[in-house]
């Protein structure tokens, strides 16, 4: 089957970073489904894999952890999906990548395809509705408020792929007030497309401009990007007893800021279910599913910015390229293995 991949771990520039291949389809065991792939999304985990991780000797290295596509196959133990639904996911990281015709996910950890989104837009989802979800909902849980604090999120990279997410859970789900970062007018203009209340510059300080919105401190921030370039503006915004959650890889949080106010700060990776099969792992398909149900309902849209055709290794250095130019706005999503 046709797969894009790599060996050796580097920059982009490199002629073999990523390239066309052919390898084994697999076959499902057990709960997997065996997926044939028709979308794929890029997310920044492709970028710093790509970057950093090298095949195993003698083997490639297959990315992509968002994917569309029918089921063309299951596992003997699979009971929530048949050969022909349309199914949408993230994947895991512990497995090889969906940048390939066919490719096996765990059952558990995939929804059903939103019936009123194409292939393309559907694909710009998973990862970031799981990440963001998991944040919002599971990690600083926003639905529980903050004696004294206003009701309030600020949402550091508003116009990234989790952050163009959560903007829209948070105002679907709940009633607080969204103040997003953006520091360009296409992203600003984004960000208020989406839902946001207040916009904010991040490439200023912080802590004043929310300040002078005059809603008081927030209860929670959740910050998505450049975290230790924040965390001092963080730490004077927030309110006492404020939630902060992150998901970026900062080489240093100075905590010690955070803790006159009792601020609890909360960590989302959204491969940790998968990657050591919790007991709680079917809650990313669930939600996948509550995620599908809403964008149907027309209460959340796709953050879908960019489609390239076909899915192979010329567009996909394309669109890591967006990616690694720290310019990108939504998801960039690559469609089919033939024009």
């Amino acid at each position: 089957m046709k797969a894009i991949g790599y060996r050796q771990a580097g920059p982009l520039d490199r002629d073999d970073a990523l390239v066309d291949i052919e390898i084994e389809q697999p076959v499902p065991e057990g709960r997997d489904l065996l997926v044939e792939v028709a979308a794929i999304s890029v997310n920044p985990v492709d970028t710093k894999i790509r970057r950093n991780v090298s095949a195993d000797s003698g083997h490639w290295k297959v990315l992509g952890w968002d994917a569309v596509g029918r089921v063309a196959a299951a596992g003997p133990d699979v009971t929530r999906f048949k050969p022909g639904d349309t199914v949408f996911y993230a994947g895991a990281l512990d497995r090889p990548g969906a940048n390939s015709e066919f490719h096996l996910v765990d059952e558990r950890i995939v929804g059903h395809k939103p019936a009123s989104l194409t292939d393309a837009q559907a694909a710009a989802l998973p990862l970031t509705a799981i990440t963001a979800w998991e944040m919002l909902f599971d990690r600083i849980d926003i639905r529980r408020p903050v004696p004294g604090a206003a009701n309030a999120v600020l949402i550091i990279g508003g116009a990234g792929g989790v952050g163009s997410i959560a903007i829209q859970l948070v105002k679907a789900l709940t009633d607080l007030t969204v103040i997003a970062t953006a520091s360009r007018p296409e992203t600003r203009a984004w960000v208020e497309s989406l839902g946001s209340d207040h916009v904010v510059d991040h490439s200023r300080p912080l802590a004043a401009q929310v300040a002078a919105l005059g809603i008081g401190q927030p209860a929670f921030v959740f910050s998505t990007t450049a975290t230790d370039r924040h965390e001092a503006q963080i730490a004077e915004m927030i309110a006492p007893q404020g939630r902060l959650g992150l998901i970026d890889d900062p080489e240093v949080i100075d905590v010690k800021l955070f803790k006159r106010k009792s601020v609890s700060i909360h960590w989302e990776f959204m491969y940790t279910r998968s990657m050591f099969g919790t007991q709680d792992i079917g809650e990313q398909g669930r939600l996948l599913d509550e995620v599908a149900r809403l964008l149907d309902a027309g209460r959340l849209r796709t953050t879908l910015t960019e489609t390239l055709r076909p899915i192979n290794a010329a567009n996909l250095k394309k669109a890591h390229a967006l990616l690694e130019s720290g310019r990108a706005r939504g998801k960039i999503v690559l469609e089919g293995f033939r024009d």
